[in-house]
């Protein structure tokens, strides 16, 4: 199913709606630890403090707005309250584990280099799949005239883009023919992701 047509259908539905949120927040919650997770133990970037900081307040933000559907929905991460959670959990930690992979065959790094340079790709990917997914889904909530809102998420993550990139540019002259690499990578396990929630929504009927 299309992406645009499988989020129309997703926010018919309050209950879906809310588990949509939920898995968003519990994304950005992940990414936030991963971005803690790569820090060195004490050469820590004011940029990479900012980046855990606001990912987040990303996932406190999607947590809130729940509370505009419903205060009985999401209150947990638990499976029951995300949608396809067992592609959702996989997402970013298969990322993660392939992209490390791959960075280490083409850089040859240290433990803690390749952390960083994890975090410097894995996020820049991340950041791209927002660029395009959460103004999708901002045109649906305005189009069907929703109290959910995005469009903060939407400024930060584009801020956040840039300043993937000027660091990318730091630590390669050659970072986009990688980085081209972990996005063909990012765009199956999304591809997954999407199609495990449309089988879900579909066959539970929510719509």
């Amino acid at each position: 199913m299309e992406f645009y047509s499988l989020l129309e259908k997703i926010v018919q539905q309050n209950e879906t709606h809310a588990k949509w949120l939920n898995t968003l927040s519990f994304m950005e919650n992940a990414g936030a630890r991963k971005i803690s997770a790569c820090e060195h133990p004490t050469e820590v970037s004011l940029i990479q403090l900012k980046h855990a900081a606001e990912e987040h307040r990303h996932a406190y933000y999607l947590k809130k707005q729940i509370l505009k559907i419903s205060f009985e929905f999401c209150k947990t991460y638990n499976s029951n309250e995300l949608l396809a959670s067992i592609a959702t959990r996989q997402y970013l930690h298969s990322l993660d584990m392939k992209a490390c992979k791959y960075l280490q065959q083409v850089f040859q790094l240290t433990k803690e280099e390749l952390k960083y340079a994890a975090y410097l790709f894995v996020t820049y990917a991340i950041e791209v799949r927002a660029d395009e997914l959460y103004p999708v889904y901002q045109e649906i909530l305005t189009k069907t005239s929703s109290k959910i809102m995005v469009k903060s998420i939407i400024l930060e993550e584009e801020g956040h883009l840039e300043e993937m990139i000027n660091q990318l540019n730091e630590f390669s002259a050659d970072w986009k023919e990688h980085a081209e690499i972990i996005l063909t990578i990012e765009k199956e396990l999304n591809d997954q992701w999407i199609n495990a929630i449309a089988k879900e929504v579909l066959e539970l009927k929510y719509v």
